[in-house]
């Protein structure tokens, strides 16, 4: 697989990494860890080299599990956790206190079996810690050898500028995809000017971009989407236009939905690494071949008509989880 840098002077990883939260958190229930080591394993072995985990993805079973999984090949990769939430839970609101990112940072290192985090982000801005006191512990535990990149998730323009401004960011990861293009707005001609990097979540659409799922599709009890408006039975009726247009392009290019909604993204940018999550191989294996798709000029501009013609419909997430973006 090909490589790509993050950032002006971040890591240099494979062009498709692999979002390892859907193995124990968020899509139902957890993986068997055995098959979460293998799943992960049979990425390496594909020629992933970056994973992206956090605390609060179990939470803390998720960084044990991509620790066991990746020792054998540690130096080899470049793994990507995270601090900001109150004893790693998301339900119990935001903590980035400086003594609250060193506890992280520690007890995620005796987790991931590791010496040094390569990619350390704040999960999501905490209003009632400056930014640059923020950015300066994680600039100190830089300077300490225990992180190696600093990163942001879903922060907006004002804070990605003060965080860069006392520990230079490597790389903000957000939503970014076909079905949410926001970051288009104003968020990607930021990091160009700054030189960070780009790492979409859910790049995918939380699946509804595989061509998967439709209004009569049922998700387990415990699988976030439930609250997510857009994913409510008349939004998925409404929004499987999005996926229809995308399926005939796909048909005419011989790939896949997913594939061609991966590729699109990899077209965007030369520093944007998706990092597409999967419980199952065949899922893992189609995401990947997604990296030897090439898109002409021409088929980026029948892609972007054929978008531009559906309007998806519902709210990406909850308002209570509204909240914690873009700040």
């Amino acid at each position: 697989m090909q490589t790509r840098q993050l950032g002006r002077n971040g890591p240099t990883v494979s062009a498709l990494g692999l979002g390892c939260m859907g193995l124990s958190f968020g899509y139902g229930s957890a993986t068997d860890k055995s098959e979460a080591i293998a799943l992960i394993r049979a990425g390496f072995e594909r020629g992933v080299t970056f994973f992206d985990t956090a605390e609060a993805y179990g939470p803390f079973v998720n960084e044990g599990v991509v620790g066991e999984a990746l020792e054998p090949m540690r130096d080899q990769v470049v793994i990507a956790t995270k601090f900001g939430f109150r004893d790693g839970e998301v339900g119990k609101g935001l903590d980035s206190r400086p003594e609250r990112i060193r506890q992280v940072a520690e007890a995620a290192l005796r987790r991931l079996r590791t010496d040094r985090i390569d990619l350390f982000y704040q999960h999501r801005v905490d209003p009632q810690v400056p930014m640059e006191e923020v950015a300066g512990t994680v600039k100190d535990l830089i300077r300490e050898g225990k992180v190696k990149h600093f990163g942001l998730s879903e922060a907006g323009a004002d804070s990605i500028r003060r965080a860069h401004a006392v520990q230079p960011v490597a790389a903000l990861q957000s939503e970014y995809s076909l079905w949410w293009r926001e970051p288009e707005k104003e968020i990607l001609p930021l990091l160009e000017e700054l030189g960070i990097g780009f790492v979409p979540f859910s790049p995918l659409g939380k699946g509804f971009l595989t061509g998967a799922i439709d209004e009569r599709t049922s998700f387990g009890a415990s699988d976030f989407r439930n609250t997510v408006p857009r994913f409510a039975a008349d939004a998925r009726q409404a929004n499987r236009a999005l996926v229809d247009v995308l399926a005939g392009i796909a048909a005419r290019k011989q790939v896949t939905p997913a594939q061609l909604a991966l590729a699109w993204l990899l077209a965007q940018r030369p520093w944007i690494v998706p990092i597409p999550g999967t419980t199952k191989q065949h899922r893992l294996e189609e995401n990947i071949g997604a990296a030897s798709v090439a898109l002409s000029a021409q088929d980026l501009q029948e892609i972007e008509a054929a978008v531009a013609g559906v309007t998806v419909q519902g709210a990406r997430y909850a308002a209570a989880q509204q909240q914690l973006v873009s700040r």
